[in-house]
């Protein structure tokens, strides 16, 4: 069947695709080569999500929470259950996710296969260190249970192996226990991007959590200015009600031009900045708030108009991140982009168990820039190469249009994940990169 709403989130290549449910998969005899590939919530922005020679297997009709026992924090999911469905299973319970992204609307399947991480990797690694066990189903009929010590190979392939190992049936999720869901938070804005380097050493040292929004057009002696936020779990005292209802606004349709523009951005960033106070500033926040603000407005990627968005995230040590974090802005600034969600975080020593996992120790930069064709290219093409020369990476789940040649310099164990990928399974993210490359 044809569905028209399989569009990754930074909706470049906007096309209707073949979808099918997971039963009407299971029931297959005979899976035809690379003709697959597992869909989630669509919250990836590039094509690794996208199979347009074959059929998209659709996760979002299975949602069901199968056990929880709130005296271990141990939660048993479908593959298609929401980190938010999760969140709203666990929070009566004193329990939170361990490891969340900047969105709750991801699928736990979608958060296993992208190992994602959040803003407590420096001191919870990656979503993938707290899957205890998945179910697996290959192309061949097979079902495999799979964890650390049982089918191990499967287990550490499949987290991060961005869907291309089978179809997740199932996943058991370790839960972290929480006085309260919400979080005390402390702002810090800073004045110059040396201010951030300069303290955030310490201030991840002291938080559970830490993330710092940069402004990016500002330049001179404000160039790399932004506010830091770090934060911890609440008392048990908190008194805000632990769920907050549904979302305050939603974008229906994409405007026929980029609202989120070089003038707009500007006067936003000024805002932004100007409403925080000097010197640290200490209050208590509600959790969707401070990981997932942007939930709050349904259909958010829009606002960049028709022709969609890119996201460029990197990677690269910490020895040399003041300079190329410096470089990778101004080099965007040279180009004429400005970057709406500019957010760098720290990574730590932490190793994903993952075969195959985009965090590593150093820092990661978020740019995002509204499409305006050759020229972004252009731009994302000299980006990469400043963080490849830097010893860095790339994020593949954001990226869609990244060379082969990044892709094995950012990723020299793929072979290892290709010859682990289920033959019926493929993406057009490993059709343009891995497969490529010689083998």
């Amino acid at each position: 069947m044809n569905i028209v709403d399989f569009d990754s989130w930074g909706r470049i290549d906007l096309r209707p695709r073949q979808g099918m449910s997971p039963d009407a998969y299971e029931g297959l005899a005979d899976k035809a080569p690379a003709a697959f590939l597992p869909f989630g919530n669509g919250r990836s922005y590039g094509d690794s999500c996208h199979n347009d020679g074959g059929r998209l297997v659709d996760n979002r009709s299975r949602t069901r929470i199968l056990a929880f026992d709130p005296g271990t924090g141990i939660i048993s999911c479908d593959a298609g259950v929401t980190l938010r469905s999760i969140l709203e299973a666990a929070i009566p319970h004193r329990f939170f996710l361990p490891v969340t992204p900047g969105t709750a609307s991801v699928t736990i399947a979608g958060a296993v296969a992208n190992d994602v991480h959040g803003k407590n990797h420096h001191i919870r690694g990656t979503f993938g260190r707290h899957v205890r066990r998945l179910t697996l189903l290959r192309s061949n009929g097979e079902t495999f249970k799979c964890s650390a010590t049982e089918n191990a190979e499967l287990f550490f392939a499949t987290i991060g192996g961005m869907g291309l190992t089978g179809l997740i049936l199932s996943v058991d999720l370790q839960l972290m226990k929480v006085p309260s869901a919400h979080i005390q938070q402390h702002t810090i804005r800073f004045d110059r991007l040396e201010d951030y380097f300069a303290m955030v050493a310490q201030v991840d040292g002291e938080h559970e959590y830490s993330v710092a929004w940069i402004d990016q057009l500002a330049t001179g002696r404000n160039a790399g200015r932004g506010v830091l936020l770090a934060g911890d779990h609440a008392d048990a005292s908190c008194e805000f009600p632990d769920l907050p209802r549904g979302m305050k606004l939603s974008i229906p349709v994409a405007p026929p031009f980029n609202l989120l523009n070089r003038l707009t951005l500007k006067m936003f960033n000024e805002l932004y900045y100007r409403k925080e106070k000097r010197g640290e500033v200490v209050k208590t926040v509600k959790w969707p708030g401070y990981f997932h603000p942007l939930d709050a407005i349904g259909g958010w990627n829009r606002l960049y108009g028709p022709r969609g968005l890119y996201q460029h995230q990197s990677v690269y040590p910490a020895r040399n991140a003041l300079e190329v974090t410096a470089r990778l802005m101004e080099t965007a600034r040279q180009a004429g982009h400005a970057s709406f969600l500019t957010v760098l975080k720290q990574f730590g020593a932490q190793a994903s168990p993952a075969l195959f996992s985009f965090p590593r120790e150093g820092f990661t930069l978020t740019l995002d820039f509204a499409n305006q064709g050759e020229r972004t290219l252009k731009l994302l093409d000299r980006l990469d190469a400043i963080v490849i020369e830097a010893g860095g990476a790339i994020n593949p789940y954001k990226d869609a249009r990244m060379s082969p040649q990044v892709f094995d310099s950012s990723y020299p164990q793929w072979r290892k994940l290709e010859a682990l990928r289920d033959p019926a399974i493929v993406s057009n993210f490993w059709k343009r990169t891995a497969l490529a490359l010689p083998k």
